[in-house]
């Protein structure tokens, strides 16, 4: 998204801002299963790499990652891979190549990306957020119609441990686009991303599963259909948001804010729902301005955060400082720790994004402008 926005008519619209999802630590018990099983279909692609070559295939992390689409319903031994925005209209930043590299390629990497840690404030909090609901009420949001589909482009990368023989480091992706689809009722899919595709075509996200299931929607795995039957109430809706994820993460105040992030990234929650998401992040404990963030585009703005004591990493919500539209995300290593041998040091980007495009398309692998 540029930082002057150009507004069209809401047959045109897109959205400009991701956000995300990254920790230096284990992926917690219990933790979103959609996760877990990237985790393992990138093992057995890396052993399968393994077999045919004598080089060693980089290790992926065992951490949260970047933002990673959390497909409508879990998808087993499916690799996947963030954002909603306070309801904007359709937004072009021009960035709309395939990035560093494209699907289907070896994506290139380069040594992890370090960044000042921005300091933190609870002062102006209540306002910021004030703005961003407004920014997402007063925005056109159209519905997503029966045969249609949610199209979100975005520009990511993340930083992991890169293992050669004996030697392991950190390493960042090369910042590469990603596009997804998503039917309205959460059962059809698709995802073309070079980080998580084996092939340029990318992969299905369509259900049912491997098993013939059709699992219902969560929190942690939404659907467009099942967020619209969300209570718009920030108390209530935050009250459900414990309850639903009670167990999860490392905290329940780190996991309320995260699940709030996660459905402000890659779902496509109804205008109403916004400010009630927004609202009730607010009333979670410890969560904080950060007034220098940017995006992985560039983007300055100002972040809504919060820090997971026990990974010692901070997620950041980007916004624009002006408009107070959504730019994006980032997770931050704030506190030193030490993955598989490695140290994070603090500055450290566990993963960042940026959506260049949103838009509601007539048909799967469709993008915006393109005839049916």
């Amino acid at each position: 998204m540029k930082a002057t926005q150009s507004r069209q008519n809401p047959a045109e619209w897109e959205e400009s801002a991701p956000l995300l999802p990254k920790t230096a630590r284990d992926l917690p018990a219990g933790r979103h299963q959609f996760h877990k099983e990237r985790l393992m279909a990138h093992i057995q692609q890396d052993t399968r790499r393994d077999a045919s070559t004598t080089k060693a295939a980089p290790a992926q992390p065992k951490s949260r990652g970047f933002r990673l689409l959390r497909p409508a319903f879990a998808l087993p031994a499916m690799a996947l891979a963030g954002a909603v925005v306070a309801g904007t209209l359709l937004v072009d930043n021009g960035v709309h190549g395939g990035g560093a590299a494209g699907p289907g390629t070896e994506l290139a990497t380069g040594p992890a990306m370090i960044v000042p840690v921005g300091a933190t404030t609870t002062k102006g909090l209540p306002q910021l957020i004030d703005q961003v609901s407004l920014a997402a009420a007063e925005e056109t949001h159209p519905t997503v119609g029966p045969g249609q589909y949610v199209y979100i482009e975005s520009q990511t990368s993340d930083t992991f441990v890169k293992t050669v023989g004996d030697d392991s480091r950190l390493a960042s992706y090369a910042l590469h686009r990603r596009q997804v689809w998503r039917s309205a009722d959460g059962t059809k899919g698709w995802l073309i991303d070079a980080a998580s595709n084996e092939s340029a075509e990318g992969e299905t996200l369509s259900l049912p599963d491997e098993q013939g299931n059709t699992p219902e929607a969560t929190l942690n795995s939404p659907s467009y259909d099942s967020l619209t039957r969300l209570t718009t109430d920030p108390d209530e809706l935050l009250k459900l948001i414990y309850k639903e994820t009670a167990g999860q993460g490392n905290t329940p105040d780190q996991e309320a804010f995260t699940t709030i992030g996660d459905l402000l990234g890659e779902s496509y929650p109804p205008a109403e729902l916004y400010p009630a998401l927004f609202k009730a992040a607010a009333k979670i404990p410890g969560v904080v301005v950060v007034n220098d963030a940017k995006d992985a585009l560039g983007r300055s703005g100002v972040a809504v955060a919060r820090l997971d004591e026990t990974g010692g990493e901070r997620e950041e919500w980007i916004f624009d400082k002006k408009t107070h539209v959504f730019l994006g995300e980032r997770t931050v290593q704030v506190k030193p720790v030490t993955q598989d041998g490695v140290a994070f040091k603090p500055g450290t980007v566990r993963n960042t994004s940026a959506i260049t495009r949103r838009a509601i398309v007539d048909g799967m692998k469709q993008t915006p402008g393109q005839k049916g």
